[in-house]
């Protein structure tokens, strides 16, 4: 242990040496905070008292103390009475908070990140009597390498769902299985290099990990900004593209719903160049204040590659999705995931198919839905009373909700603060994809399905303290002014 010390008297006793007397505080903090970040001093390491530090480095104590318990309240520090002071494991502020943990943080924990339903939900028994009912139907031929569009079974119950639900009118010969909404992207994208597609137009903001998979197929992304009725097509005409990725029914992640106007423009613009608009229905059977939008795929089904999955009702883990395809790039689509992966699993597509046809699935929905409006309303009530300032944007629908902070606030700034002291929460800001910073208000993209309503006022109480500043000492983010005034 007593090694551990010297060799943090040597990481830190060249930055101290330099500094003016009314700075060591400030020095000390900044280079113990440095060393944690880069893992100078790993994850674990107890470090000397306050008073041992002290007479090392030649400063006061008061200066070690002070330096300390900032540490501690910014998460790079753990303090535990009786066992003295020790380094958290923390990352980087710009890796992903997922990978923010440690002992602190795994007690205290909101994770507010979008994209997951109410896992806890999950209707297991259910899931279980449909496995065994799908996989006793199956007769043993079936057990062999699947059709590479998926079972029949399911492909009929889905296109008999998505008419009822989502007045998508497909044939089940156009709808294939696949591993998730992710593999139905890039089986779409292979197809479009394929046929001399470079670019893909997509929404500005949109979701950040599309412009790496449609990176893999060699397709460049065209960001086209969004405003509040939806894709600007007016943008999107002026480009080279002839593809475009939507999210028509619920703008992800503003939340807003593609105009009737603007739906009827972009139907225009893909017949005019014969073009394909992907349209991802990522959440469309959560809304709770008023009905679903209709698709876009029933506006002009040869132009229109429609998406969905179970990911944001059932579960990501099971890697189911569909894909309803115009028939002239249905057998091409098949022929790519054949050579792929052969096909998704037999027995997961089965009991997916029983759950739909028993009513399984729509109970859950009915279940799931009545949680998140719960949960969303509580997480808006939580907002407005502890953070008035603060505008939710957006309708009351999905699984996500938009903060609009004030403005001058940096929001990645305020995510980095939030992620130090447990809440995990990205800022709006990294959803652009070539728009500046300055043309979107600052925000909060804040999933809320995952954590029950006490959870979700605990969150908005740690939210409110550290935007807040606390008592004026805390990681608190600091309002931008000028360049070069009140600094990064």
């Amino acid at each position: 242990m007593r090694a551990e010390w010297t060799t943090l008297r040597e990481l830190l006793l060249p930055e101290m040496s330099t500094a003016t007397r009314g700075r060591r505080e400030r020095t000390l903090e900044a280079a113990l905070r440095d060393g944690v970040r880069v893992g100078r001093l790993a994850a674990g390491t107890r470090l000397p008292s306050s008073r041992d530090l002290a007479a090392q480095l030649g400063l006061a104590r008061g200066t070690v103390t002070s330096a300390y318990t900032q540490l501690v309240a910014e998460g790079y520090l753990i303090a535990v009475r009786g066992s003295g002071t020790s380094v958290a494991r923390v990352v980087d502020e710009g890796a992903e908070p997922s990978q923010v943990a440690g002992p602190r943080a795994a007690q205290q924990t909101w994770d507010l990140r979008p994209g997951l339903p109410a896992l806890s939900a999950f209707p297991r028994a259910a899931w279980v009597a449909a496995v065994r009912a799908g996989l006793a139907e199956l007769p043993d031929h079936a057990l062999g390498y699947p059709d590479p569009v998926g079972l029949r079974a399911l492909r009929e119950e889905l296109a008999a769902y998505l008419g009822r639900v989502r007045s998508v009118h497909a044939d089940p010969a156009e709808v294939i299985i696949t591993k998730g909404a992710a593999e139905g992207f890039s089986l779409l994208a292979a197809h479009l290099s394929d046929h001399g597609h470079r670019e893909i137009a997509v929404e500005d903001p949109g979701h950040p990990g599309q412009p790496r998979l449609f990176a893999g197929s060699g397709l460049s992304v065209v960001p086209i900004p969004v405003d509040e009725d939806g894709l600007r097509v007016d943008v999107l005409a002026a480009t080279s593209a002839r593809a475009v990725l939507v999210t028509p029914a619920h703008q992800f992640p503003l939340g807003v719903a593609l105009a009737p106007q603007r739906r009827l423009a972009l139907v225009e613009w893909a017949r005019r160049v014969n073009g394909l608009i992907l349209e991802d229905d990522y959440d469309a059977e959560h809304r709770y204040d008023r009905p679903a939008i209709g698709a876009m795929r029933s506006l002009a089904p040869g132009h229109v590659a429609y998406l969905g999955s179970v990911s944001k009702t059932l579960a990501p883990a099971l890697r189911l999705g569909w894909l309803v395809t115009p028939l002239g790039i249905r057998d091409d689509l098949a022929r790519i995931k054949l050579l792929r992966d052969l096909g998704s699993s037999t027995i997961d597509q089965a009991a997916l198919a029983r759950l739909v046809r028993d009513g399984g699935y729509d109970r859950h929905l009915r279940r799931t839905r009545r949680i998140n409006r719960h949960r969303r309303d509580t997480l808006v009530e939580a907002l407005a009373n502890r953070l008035p300032g603060w505008r939710v944007v957006g309708p009351s629908a999905g699984l996500h909700l938009v903060a609009r902070l004030p403005d001058g606030v940096d929001d990645r700034r305020l995510s980095s603060a939030l992620a130090r002291a447990g809440v995990l929460v990205p800022p709006l800001s990294d959803y652009l994809r070539g728009l500046p910073p300055s043309v979107l208000f600052p925000g909060l993209v804040l999933g809320y399905a995952g954590l029950t309503p006490d959870r979700l006022r605990e969150a908005v109480q740690v939210v409110a303290t550290v935007s807040e500043g606390a008592d004026g000492s805390g990681p608190g983010p600091r309002r931008i002014g000028h360049p070069g005034v009140d600094g990064p």
